[in-house]
């Protein structure tokens, strides 16, 4: 699963108008090297940044459990991903116009997310 997130919390991170991450379970996700640096700033949100650069390489939210989601700025093969979905959607950017198909979910889509459809 791959979406937008139009959050206040992830836009700040990304410093970008939307995020975007891919998710993944965490039992089927390896980062090497393992990031070290673990912060909570948002009660329920569990982020991992680089120790080096600082750059943020992975998130955990208590309401996804088991998943993890990584910003797909990260990956070299950014463009065999997927978007599928946005997120928080009620929090976009008024001047922001993204032209898609996708479900715009108001709130965190966590049925989708989880898979639970």
């Amino acid at each position: 699963m791959v979406s937008y997130c139009h959050c206040n919390s992830c836009r700040r991170l990304s410093g970008a108008p939307v995020a975007a991450f891919a998710a993944f379970a965490k039992t089927t996700l390896t980062i090497t090297p393992a990031p070290t640096c673990a912060n909570t700033v948002t009660e329920g949100v569990t982020r991992w940044f680089c120790p080096s650069c600082g750059a943020a390489v992975a998130a955990a939210y208590d309401y996804l459990p088991g998943q993890i989601y990584v910003p797909v700025g990260l990956w070299d093969q950014v463009e065999s991903l997927e978007l599928t979905t946005h997120s928080h959607a009620s929090s976009a950017l008024s001047w922001l116009h993204l032209k898609d198909d996708m479900p715009r979910h108001t709130g965190s889509a966590r049925t989708t997310l989880l898979g639970d459809d």
